[in-house]
C-alpha cells in the first residue's frame, strides 16, 4: 500500500461515521505525523493464534471502539446467518487493562442491537472463567477483551465457540469474512439493555468448584504443609485463584500484596509476563524472605502461570513452559493410572513447537499425544475432533496448561492449583517438584529448550520477518552443530521433506508459517512470526541420556553450550 492509498483511508475516518475525539486524533497525524499515519493505515487487524491485539488508538491497524464494534458486528451477523431457530446468546468478559470495560460493554451493545442475549460479567474475570462460562450458561460465543501479558499500550479481543474454544476453520475464516464485508457506518452501537444480563459470583462459585475437582491429584496430600507465594501481576488472577487455592485446602499462601491491585499499567513490573523473571522478582524475594517452597505468578487475564521452585541447591529456579508442562502431564497420567482409568483411549495435547519431552513421557503411559498448530484453539478443537478419546490435559511451551476438558482453553487457575499439588505431594513424599523434573529427566532424556524473539516493528519489520523466514525456507540448512539435518518441515507448504533422501510426505495439519529443522538426534529449531506480536521467534530443543539426578547440573551446562553454540551458528 502506497502514501496515497494510505492517505485516502485515512481521509474516511475524518467522516461523520467516527465521534469528533478519533477524527481530531486522525486529522492531527495527517498533518503532523505521517510515519504514524502509515503505522496506523497500512493494514488492518486480523485475527492472530490469540485473535485480533494490537496498540489502542485510532486506525484500522489498532485496537479501538470502531475496529473492535466492526469485528462484533461481523459477528452478530454470522451467529444471525447460521442460528435461526434459538435465542442466540454471547458471554463478555472483560481483564484489568485500559478501556477493557468499557470496550467489554461497547461489545455487549453491539450485539445486543443485533438482538443477541448478552451475559456480561459484573467486573474483571480470568481468561479461562469466559471459557467455561460459554458452556455452563449455554452459550452460542464468547469473547473476552484481553492483551494477555503484552505491553500496557496492547488490548484485545477473542472470540470463543459453543464449546468453550477459540475460533477455528471453519468459523473464523467465515467470521472474518462478514467483518472485512462491513463499513464501519454499518455498526449498530445502539444498545438494546433488556438483552444484557449481568453475571458474576454465581458463575464464579462453580468455576472455582469445578478447578478444585480437576486441579487436585489425591485425597491424601497434606496441603497444610507447603508454603505458596502468589502473585497476580496486577492482574484478573486475584479473582480466583486465591479462592481456589482455599477452597482445595491450601492455607500458607502468602500473596504479594503490592501486585494485588488490578492495574493496567502493572506499575511494579517493565513486562506483566510470567516467563521473564523478572516479572516474579517480588515474589521470588518474597520466596527467599519466609522460606516458601513455590512461587506462581500468572499474566494479566490469568491463562498463562510461571512457576519457580526451589532447585537442589535450595534456590528458586524460574521452571520454563516446557518443564512445567512436563510435570503437570506426568502428575495428571499418573493420577489417571492410578484411578484405573488408562484403557489406551485417552490423550494430552501439545503444539509443534512444544517439547517433545512430553510426547515421550505419554507413550511411556500407553497415551497418544496429539499434536497441533500454536495455539490453545488447536488443543480446544482436539477435544472436539476425537470425541471417542478421552482429553486428560495439554499444553504448550509458552507458559499455558490446560487440565481436563471443563475448560477450553489455557487455564492459570486449575493449573495453579496442579502445580501446587505436585509440589505438595512431592514435598510429604521427601522430595520436591524439581526433583520430579529431574526423575522424568532420567526415565525419558535431559530435554533442555531456549526460545530468541526478535523485534521487528511496523511495515518494514514485518517484511523482514518474512524475509527471514523465506531464506530459511528457499536455502535451508544442512547441519546443526555438527549434525546433520535429516527433515524440513515447512507447515506453509504442508510438505515434511527428508533432506537426506529428498523423500517428502504430507503434514496433515492446516497451513501455518512455521519451519521446524531436526537432525536425526532430536535437535530441533523451530521458527515462526509471533501471531499477536511484531516479533520473529526462534524455538531451540536439545536432549540427551540422564543417567542420574547427580549429573544434572553437568548434563545441563553441556545442554546449555550446545544451544549457544547453534545460535551463533545461525547468526542470531
Amino acid at each position: 500500500m502506497d502514501n496515497n492509498q494510505i492517505l485516502e483511508k485515512a481521509k474516511k475516518w475524518l467522516s461523520s461515521t467516527f465521534d469528533t475525539a478519533t477524527q481530531k486524533e486522525i486529522q492531527d497525524l495527517i498533518d503532523n505525523n505521517p510515519e504514524q499515519l502509515t503505522d496506523r493505515f497500512y493494514k488492518d487487524t486480523e485475527f492472530g493464534t490469540g485473535g485480533m491485539r494490537g496498540v489502542m488508538g485510532a486506525g484500522t491497524n489498532r485496537i479501538n471502539k470502531y475496529t473492535l464494534g466492526r469485528a462484533t458486528q461481523g459477528l452478530a451477523n454470522y451467529l444471525n446467518k447460521v442460528i435461526s431457530d434459538k435465542e442466540i446468546s454471547v458471554a463478555i468478559a472483560y481483564d484489568c487493562r485500559h478501556n477493557s470495560k468499557e470496550f467489554g460493554k461497547m461489545v455487549a451493545d453491539v450485539l445486543s442491537a443485533n438482538n443477541i442475549k448478552v451475559y456480561l460479567f459484573d467486573d474483571l474475570r480470568p481468561t479461562p472463567e469466559l471459557s467455561f462460562a460459554v458452556r455452563h450458561l449455554n452459550c452460542d460465543a464468547g469473547i473476552v477483551l484481553t492483551a494477555s501479558h503484552n505491553p500496557p499500550e496492547y488490548n484485545g479481543y477473542k472470540v470463543y465457540w459453543s464449546d468453550g474454544g477459540q475460533i477455528v476453520p471453519p468459523q473464523d475464516g467465515e467470521i472474518i469474512n462478514e467483518v472485512n464485508s462491513l463499513d464501519f457506518s454499518e455498526i449498530k452501537f445502539d444498545a438494546n439493555e433488556d438483552l444484557i444480563q449481568t453475571v458474576g459470583k454465581e458463575v464464579d462459585d462453580v468455576f472455582v468448584k469445578g478447578s478444585v475437582v480437576n486441579g487436585t491429584l489425591s485425597n491424601s496430600i497434606d496441603r497444610s504443609k507447603l508454603k505458596i507465594v502468589f502473585t497476580s501481576l496486577h492482574g484478573t488472577s486475584i479473582m480466583s485463584v486465591p479462592d481456589t487455592l482455599a477452597e482445595a485446602g491450601y492455607t500458607d499462601v502468602h500473596i504479594v500484596e503490592e501486585q494485588r491491585k488490578p492495574d493496567g499499567n502493572f506499575p511494579t513490573v517493565k513486562s506483566p509476563n510470567p516467563e521473564e523473571p523478572a516479572a516474579l522478582k517480588m515474589a521470588t524475594d518474597l520466596a527467599d524472605k519466609i522460606g516458601a517452597d513455590i512461587v506462581i505468578g500468572t499474566d494479566p487475564d490469568c491463562d498463562r502461570l510461571g512457576v519457580a521452585v526451589r532447585d537442589t541447591d535450595g534456590n528458586m529456579k524460574l521452571m520454563n513452559g516446557n518443564q512445567t508442562m512436563a510435570v503437570m502431564t506426568d502428575a495428571l497420567i499418573q493420577k489417571w493410572k492410578n484411578e484405573g482409568r488408562i484403557n489406551g483411549k485417552q490423550f494430552v495435547g501439545s503444539t509443534i513447537v512444544s517439547t517433545e519431552l512430553v510426547n515421550r513421557i505419554a507413550a511411556s503411559y500407553g497415551v497418544d499425544t496429539k499434536v497441533g498448530l500454536t495455539g490453545f484453539k488447536w488443543i480446544a478443537k482436539m477435544i472436539r475432533d476425537y470425541k471417542d478419546l478421552e482429553f486428560i490435559g495439554g499444553g504448550e511451551e509458552s507458559f499455558g496448561y490446560m487440565v481436563g476438558d471443563f475448560v477450553r482453553d489455557k487455564d492459570a487457575v486449575t493449573a495453579t492449583l496442579l502445580a501446587c499439588e505436585v509440589a505438595a505431594l512431592a514435598k510429604q513424599n521427601g522430595g520436591s517438584f524439581y526433583e520430579s523434573l529431574l526423575d522424568i529427566y532420567v526415565k525419558n532424556n535431559y530435554y533442555k529448550e531456549h526460545l530468541i524473539s526478535i523485534v521487528k516493528k511496523g511495515m518494514d519489520g514485518a517484511a523482514q520477518i518474512q524475509q527471514m523466514l523465506s531464506d530459511m525456507r528457499n536455502n535451508p540448512l544442512t547441519t546443526i552443530d555438527g549434525e546433520q539435518i535429516e527433515s524440513l518441515c515447512d507447515y506453509q507448504s504442508s510438505i515434511k521433506k527428508n533432506l537426506i533422501t529428498g523423500e517428502e510426505t504430507v503434514i496433515d495439519l492446516p497451513k501455518s508459517n512455521v519451519l521446524i529443522y531436526q537432525t536425526k538426534n532430536g535437535t530441533r529449531i523451530a521458527a515462526r512470526p509471533s501471531g499477536t506480536e511484531p516479533k520473529i521467534k526462534f524455538y531451540f530443543s536439545v536432549n540427551t541420556p540422564l543417567d542420574t539426578t547427580s549429573n544434572a547440573k553437568k548434563v545441563e551446562s553441556e545442554l546449555d553450550a550446545k544451544i549457544q553454540r547453534i545460535i551463533k551458528e545461525m547468526n542470531l
